[in-house]
């Protein structure tokens, strides 16, 4: 009997998992520096640090996200490269939907906090992130 508890308490636990609700997607605008990835082998990479870090700006459901290099005044080397996006519900989560010529691609907003956010694409790689600390040298 015990056991069976404890199958049921875990077993809710993971069905009440967090889940993105709308008002967490102001957390999304800023920058991310990724610290790993999970594969669905079980098998992950670690980063350490990384030379880029992605940005995000989001307004009205729609935004843009690039690759931005920072540099140790706190500024960030950037190009007009950009990949425009819009947000759409889906069963309880947010997809962010690209879209460009050459093809359009969909990642799930597993997860986002004002310091983490883990998307997920279309594989099943899982892409965790952390909020980006400006480098700064005194």
């Amino acid at each position: 009997m015990k056991q069976i508890c404890s199958f049921l308490t875990i077993l809710l636990c993971i069905s009440c998992g967090q889940k993105v609700k709308k008002e967490d997607l102001k957390h999304l605008n800023g920058y991310w520096e990724i610290s790993e990835v999970e594969f669905p082998s079980g098998d992950k990479k670690q980063y350490e640090m990384s030379a880029t870090v992605d940005y995000f700006e989001v307004s009205d459901m729609s935004g843009y996200r690039k690759k931005v290099q920072p540099l140790a005044n706190s500024k960030y080397i950037t190009s007009d490269d950009a990949e425009k996006f819009r947000l759409e519900p889906r069963q309880d989560a947010y997809i962010i939907m690209y879209q460009n010529e050459m093809s359009e691609w969909e990642e799930e907003i597993e997860s986002l906090t004002d310091t983490r956010l883990i998307l997920k694409n279309n594989e099943q790689i899982r892409y965790i992130y952390k909020r980006y600390e400006p480098l700064t040298l005194e």
